[in-house]
């Protein structure tokens, strides 16, 4: 590798503000690539793995054929160990996967990270392979004068100084077969900041650990261990499997001897983070994924080796094989990541298999945290720094509640198969749960969650704000349900569909039927449903104006306008002596009157 230091110019640059000038390190280096190729194997969508497309020009198709290969490490059993390996034994491979730790990192997160690495070593035995990973302190200069971080022939997990919450886990492969050369895993030294957050607004309510602004060195090394295995599983080329947490009912996440034993997810390649399902006298119940059954089973399909497979042609067949063997199981069913799920089995931060159910016990554990808050995050001479920054945590995960159940309505299951599999890959959210979810909307989000305004908080973190806090969480939920792509899918699952599905109007007048209780039952309207009321009627309206054509030649126009009109008159009916709500009501008329008769 070649080190050498380069300068830029440019604005704004912590180097030198003065010359406006930035001097950087940087290191390059050049690999040659396996003179002895390893076989590769085809990708199938239905098992997570990272994949490399190449174009074939030479096959038989009249097109221009395109392949897809997974990316893994190059493991084989050594040649005195191949007939043991072929009936069953587990054996060393010839080069087993080795991560050194950045002599960078601070001694005391090395164990964990090490630990997260080795949690591997249980699934590559699934595919026949024992200490087919394993992670080692760097050497010293006296052992190795030629040893760096940034040599290529070494997988690092590096260690960064920075304020980024996060971490990473890229890999360099060979673009001919998807054999992986190498790996650094980058964790940020303030993702352990991301997990405090994550793991107090989870688990607090049940879990002293998590009472407190800073964990015991104990607690956190167990979380950087979790997300160090998470990242490591990247580097063996599996992506984020959103689909794994909704294979368990949720009441099992309840159970000691269940989540001892399952974990709180099939895969730790899942966003399942922490279990906020778990109530207050559960027991001891596991808080935290491990390297599951999915994990064992994808290693094993990527990296098992077949003795009368020559090709990846052969491969296929048997891998179609374990895949057909698990098919219709949900703790084998790999979920794709999307930016905006479609699919509520596949959602991100999530847990179990009934968003509605699992978000009512988070939020529940979540009004347990509240009252306690000032307490568990307060140290003697420090400012409230901490309890607004755990205040801001909890609201966060509750908007993460509110969207998981919001994707249920006008929600498509994708559940990816091939032709020699009968049933289908796309398939409708039920009526009964659409409407559930919007029911659970209507409680929980429409029904001012008086519980997250607690004055105690609000007077030592903010001069104002509660009452636009609490707008812009039922705003954001108003939008999600309405938005053109969701209204587009409601509408195709009622032509598909008839009287089985959800339909628009449907939901129409289920949001309208708590948004506007008070105008139907004739009650005052207080400050905070005011504020829904009025953003409820000005998104009605901006759907209205939507100049997407999907959108504006449908129904949905249609549909909108004339439940518009029906609220205008349900306005016109409403007569009350309260003076703020009278004055309410002439301002949503005058709003409808200009949607309809623009000056």
């Amino acid at each position: 590798f070649v080190k050498h230091v380069l300068t830029y110019t440019g604005t704004n640059l912590p180097d030198n503000q003065i010359t406006g000038t930035l001097s950087v390190e940087m290191t390059q280096n050049l690999v040659l690539l396996p003179t002895n190729l390893m076989q590769a194997r085809f990708f199938d969508p239905r098992v997570s793995y990272f994949s490399i497309q190449q174009t074939d020009y030479s096959s038989d198709d009249q097109k221009a054929s395109r392949k897809r290969l997974i990316t893994r490490w190059r493991l084989e059993p050594k040649p005195e160990d191949r007939e043991k390996y072929f009936r069953g034994e587990l054996v060393e491979p010839v080069k087993p996967i080795v991560y050194y730790i950045d002599p960078a990192t601070p001694e005391k997160w090395r164990p964990y990270l090490m630990q997260g690495v080795n949690d591997w070593q249980k699934a590559f035995e699934a595919a026949g392979f024992k200490n087919a990973i394993t992670a080692k302190l760097p050497p010293s200069k006296e052992e190795d004068p030629e040893w760096s971080p940034e040599d290529v022939r070494y997988s690092v997990i590096r260690y960064v100084s920075t304020d980024i919450q996060n971490a990473m886990g890229p890999h360099v492969h060979d673009p001919r077969t998807g054999e992986i050369i190498e790996s650094d895993i980058i964790w940020y030294h303030n993702v352990m900041n991301l997990l405090r957050a994550w793991f107090f607004t989870q688990t607090a309510a049940i879990n002293p650990d998590a009472r407190s602004p800073k964990f015991r060195d104990e607690v956190m090394g167990r979380l950087i261990r979790f997300v160090a295995a998470h990242e490591v599983g990247h580097t063996l080329g599996l992506p984020h499997n959103m689909g794994s947490s909704s294979a368990y009912p949720v009441d099992s996440l309840r159970s000691p001897l269940f989540t001892k034993k399952m974990g709180t997810a099939p895969s730790i390649m899942d966003y399942a983070r922490f279990n906020y399902v778990a109530q207050p006298g559960d027991g001891d119940v596991g808080l935290m994924p491990d390297i599951g059954p999915y994990d064992k089973w994808s290693i094993n399909f990527g990296y098992r080796l077949f003795k009368d497979a020559a090709s990846p042609e052969a491969e296929r067949v048997i891998l179609n094989q374990l895949i057909k063997e698990k098919a219709g199981d949900p703790v084998y069913r790999f979920g794709r990541q999307r930016g905006l799920p479609t699919d509520p089995s596949a959602q991100t931060e999530d847990l179990g298999d009934n968003a509605v159910k699992a978000s009512e016990y988070g939020i529940k554990n979540l009004k347990k945290i509240i009252p306690n808050l000032i307490q568990w995050t307060g140290e003697d001479t420090k400012s409230f720094e901490e309890l607004k920054e755990f205040y801001d945590a909890v609201i966060g995960q509750f908007n993460r509640y509110i969207g998981h159940v919001t994707a249920n309505v006008g929600g498509v299951y994708e559940f990816y198969k091939t032709y020699d599999e009968a049933s289908p890959i796309y398939s409708h959210v039920s009526k009964e749960r659409q409407k559930e979810a919007v029911q659970f909307l209507n409680e929980q989000v429409f029904r001012t969650p008086l519980w997250i305004a607690d004055q105690q908080i609000l007077n030592r973190v903010e001069e104002y704000g509660n009452t636009e806090r609490i707008r812009n969480i039922q705003e954001r939920t108003i939008n999600q349900i309405l938005s053109k792509e969701r209204l587009l899918r409601i509408q195709e699952n009622e032509a598909l569909y008839g009287v089985k599905a959800y339909k628009l109007s449907e939901l129409m007048d289920d949001l309208t039927s708590e948004i506007l209780s008070e105008i139907k039952s004739k009650k005052a309207v207080d400050i905070y449903r005011r504020n829904l009321q009025r953003t409820y009627l000005d998104i009605l309206g901006n759907t209205l104006k939507q100049t997407d054509n999907a959108a504006k030649n449908s129904d949905i126009t249609a549909i909108v306008r004339a439940h518009i009109r029906k609220i205008d008159a349900l306005l016109k009916a409403y007569i009350i002596a309260d003076v703020s709500s009278t004055y309410h009501k002439d301002d949503l008329r005058n709003r409808i009157r200009d949607l309809f008769e623009p000056k």
